[in-house]
């Protein structure tokens, strides 16, 4: 029987947030999606450079400022209910995901300084290999994004290089905003409000990575399951870079940088570059520069006991999601916590297609 009520705890808390949180943000955010749909075609037609800047820029601006408000409304309503999960909650939902974007006079520099080596040690090699051992992906993956909202990486007489590194940045930035808002500020840092901090990565995760295994759906392939994996990886050391420092940006900033990279090995295919040549004009410049960064970041900012001692501590908590001794026990069945969050993440990157407009 303790079993059993152990068990139903663990389902309700991460249901409740599903129900609560998860279902009510998204159907709001469905709604404010709307807006971009039918305001952009009456600025910029489609297929269009301008089209796409504004579309990303205007999701964007919908879902920072809307998880927000959705949260505070929902606090209210069913405060309540929540009480019965979540114990202790010192601030209001709303603020606490919104302390997650604040910048400081003391932090800015060491926040700047997190996203570059996040981006040079995670993002950059993550990206770069995955070109190299399959060259074929590139070819995929620009037939992919070939879509009404990314003209801006096709050849074309307007399109110059400056228009694309313009269309580049501001998109992908708006992107990177966008996903991370979603994923890291609203999925791990409200889900770890409810439950164990590492459910709160994983299925936040899991959500990221479905979300490019997705692709599969209109272009059948197996490189969406190597997407898949990277995402879910990255997922997971983003997630816990939130939960640590309580900084959002990092994250922000290391997207966006592998963002405008990627972008640039599209934009490079389209105009009949091979990966050689990208590879020595952008990744191995990029790697040397990161090298170079990292080591100045160990020998003036950080030194490498801080930053082992950081490592083993993300490590460790990572450990503790499969140990039965963690916050959350059930017991004699630890693979019921992983099949709960499992289903959870499912659930959410389902009830995600209402945002995928």
């Amino acid at each position: 029987m303790v079993f059993s009520l152990e068990k139903k705890r663990i389902a309700r808390k991460r249901f409740t947030f599903f129900l609560y949180d998860v279902a009510f943000v998204f159907i709001f955010l469905f709604i404010l999606l709307l807006i971009p749909l039918f305001i952009v075609p009456l600025i910029a037609e489609e297929n269009t450079i301008l089209y796409g800047v504004l579309f990303y820029l205007i999701r964007m601006v919908m879902i920072f400022l809307g998880i927000p408000l959705i949260l505070y409304l929902t606090n209210l309503i069913f405060e309540f209910q929540k009480k019965k999960v979540i114990i202790d909650e010192d601030i209001s939902p709303a603020t606490g995901h919104l302390r997650l974007f604040k910048v400081s006079k003391k932090n800015y520099k060491y926040q700047i300084l997190y996203g570059f080596l996040i981006f040079f040690l995670v993002f950059l090699p993550m990206d770069f290999f995955g070109y190299l051992l399959i060259p074929d992906l590139i070819e995929y993956q620009a037939n992919v994004l070939i879509v009404t909202t990314n003209a801006y990486l096709l050849p074309g007489i307007e399109n110059s290089y400056l228009i694309f590194l313009i269309s580049a940045i501001i998109i992908q930035i708006s992107v990177s905003v966008t996903e991370e808002t979603l994923a890291r500020g609203f999925l791990t840092k409200r889900g770890s409000e409810y439950f164990f901090k590492m459910s709160a990565v994983i299925i936040s995760s899991l959500y990221f990575g479905l979300g490019h295994l997705a692709y599969l759906l209109e272009h059948p392939s197996l490189y969406p399951l190597l997407w898949f994996l990277q995402a879910f990886i990255i997922g997971i050391i983003l997630s816990l870079v939130v939960l640590r420092k309580m900084w959002i940006l990092p994250a922000i900033i290391a997207h966006a940088l592998n963002n405008i990279v990627a972008t640039h090995i599209i934009w490079s295919f389209w105009h009949g570059n091979s990966f050689k040549v990208v590879a020595f004009l952008v990744y191995i410049p990029l790697f040397i520069i990161g090298i170079l960064f990292t080591i100045v970041c160990l020998l003036l900012v950080w030194s490498f006991s801080n930053v082992r001692r950081g490592m083993s501590n993300g490590f460790k908590l990572f450990k503790t999601y499969f140990k039965k001794d963690s916050d959350e026990r059930t017991i004699d069945d630890s693979l019921f916590r992983v099949f709960i969050d499992i289903l959870v993440g499912c659930l959410i990157f389902l009830m995600g297609f209402l945002i995928a407009i």
